[in-house]
């Protein structure tokens, strides 16, 4: 998966640039108030002006020029003014230095603030030559700093500013980050210890990311392995004791063909124990099915199959058997319905489905097959005409190795129709049961349909 498609890496991509863009405005905001608050009155505006007609009178322009350039290096544009004009031009904005010959009539010190963040001075001395001349000086600042100098004050403060945000920030992440992995952590270490109901919970899921989508996708593993260990637990009880009376059968069958003396007794017994074993036989090979499909259909095992020929195939191959009890079997299925699935499952689901329609139908009965298939989904039904089931046993008619109070006319595991129930459910469809008006027993199942070209 790109990066770039992660919500993860874009949280964390704009955490970090908010951080460093809040640490730049605060960092410049921080550094102009420190400079202003710790050198509000370090600029003596009166010494200043002593300083640069000193500096004119023992130099002339040059020396005066000479100290501009000094003043210029420290953040201030300053020069002296004398009937009006600037003995040394200095650098000022061109609306700054419109409005200087007004403030020099008033003929009077100041100091004024025309933007924010902009100083200008004007100061009166009177020279050792008797001439009157004016300090004119323009600093962005009240303080005597050089441009250096602000520069390391600011990176100081921008670089402390930029660890304590970036460290919120990266303390955030991790904390986000750090709670969802330490909940699965724990849910797997209590579902490695025999835990099964172990589950992340809402502590993995608060967000919206590919960790929370992980805790989801745990719990829901969590759900289908506890059902899973479950149901094979359930499975492996109802077997052990569904085995139970045919080995012991088995036992007492051997025993006694052990100890006839006849040859022909015996060989009736030995007759018995095989059919016993194949009894046995059956029963292991479908268990063994039915825990083949608790793990679901493989989806390169899929491909289209047309519900209506895959009856009508598994009706021809029964018909002998129903013939043999004189039961007709009727088949409605006027139109092709084409579904996704492995036809070999889904062959074997029909065969038991038909053969336990045929077991429990009377002679000379009928069982009637339908396929319908509307714009979504296919759907089979089968009825036979037999005794039907009690109403409280048709939840249970598809659980595993479960035989209802009619199962005593008909042989049988009680695995075919669980068996039936976990191909429907591995090819996205759904199944049930109900008893028909009039008697008999009809199962209908419920397949998703695809499109045909």
């Amino acid at each position: 998966m790109s990066p770039f498609k992660s919500s993860l890496y874009w949280r964390v991509l704009i955490l970090f640039c908010t951080a460093n863009l809040l640490a730049l405005i605060f960092g410049g905001f921080l550094t102009q108030r420190f400079i202003e608050y710790t050198t509000a009155v370090e600029i003596n505006w009166s010494a200043l002006a002593q300083s640069a007609d000193e500096a004119y009178e023992s130099g002339g322009e040059a020396a005066l020029a000479d100290w501009s350039a000094q003043q210029r290096r420290e953040g201030i544009e300053a020069t002296l003014y004398e009937d009006g004009q600037p003995l040394v031009a200095v650098r000022m904005p061109s609306s700054v230095e419109a409005t200087v010959p007004n403030w020099l009539a008033e003929q009077r010190d100041m100091v004024l603030q025309p933007w924010p963040n902009l100083y200008l001075a004007i100061q009166q001395i009177k020279g050792g030559d008797g001439h009157t001349r004016q300090l004119v000086a323009l600093s962005r600042t009240h303080s005597r700093l050089r441009q250096q100098t602000r520069q390391t004050i600011f990176l100081a403060i921008q670089c402390v500013l930029s660890l304590f945000f970036i460290g919120m920030v990266g303390w955030w992440v991790a904390r986000s980050v750090a709670r969802p992995v330490e909940a699965i952590r724990t849910a797997t270490r209590r579902m490695a210890s025999g835990e099964l109901s172990a589950r992340v919970g809402e502590q993995g899921r608060r967000a919206h990311d590919e960790l929370s989508q992980l805790a989801r996708d745990f719990d829901a593993m969590a759900v289908r392995i506890e059902a899973l260990v479950a149901h094979d637990r359930s499975v492996l009880q109802d077997l052990s004791h569904e085995l139970r009376s045919p080995l012991a059968r088995l036992h007492l069958i051997l025993d006694l063909a052990r100890r006839s003396s006849d040859p022909e007794e015996a060989a009736r017994y030995f007759a018995q124990a095989e059919q016993e074993i194949v009894r046995l036989d059956g029963m292991t090979g479908e268990m063994l099915a039915l825990s083949r499909l608790e793990g679901g259909l493989p989806g390169e095992n899929r491909e289209p199959v047309d519900v209506s020929a895959l009856l009508a195939e598994c009706v021809r191959r029964a018909s002998l058997e129903a013939a043999e009890r004189g039961i007709s079997l009727k088949v409605d299925a006027p139109a092709p319905a084409v579904v996704s699935g492995n036809e070999l499952l889904l062959e074997r689901a029909f065969d038991n489905l038909i053969s336990n329609a045929i077991k429990f139908s009377p002679p000379g009965g009928d069982v009637e097959l339908q396929v319908r298939a509307d714009a979504e989904r296919a759907t089979l039904s089968i009825r036979d005409h037999g005794p039907g089931v009690p109403p409280d046993e048709l939840d249970s008619l598809f659980r595993p190795l479960f035989r209802g109070s009619n199962a005593v006319r008909a042989d049988g595991h009680g695995l075919g129709l669980a068996i039936v129930e976990r191909v429907v459910r591995a090819h996205g469809g759904d199944i049930r049961a109900d008893n028909a008006e009039g008697g008999g027993l009809v199962v209908g199942l419920h397949f998703p349909l695809v499109l045909v070209s």
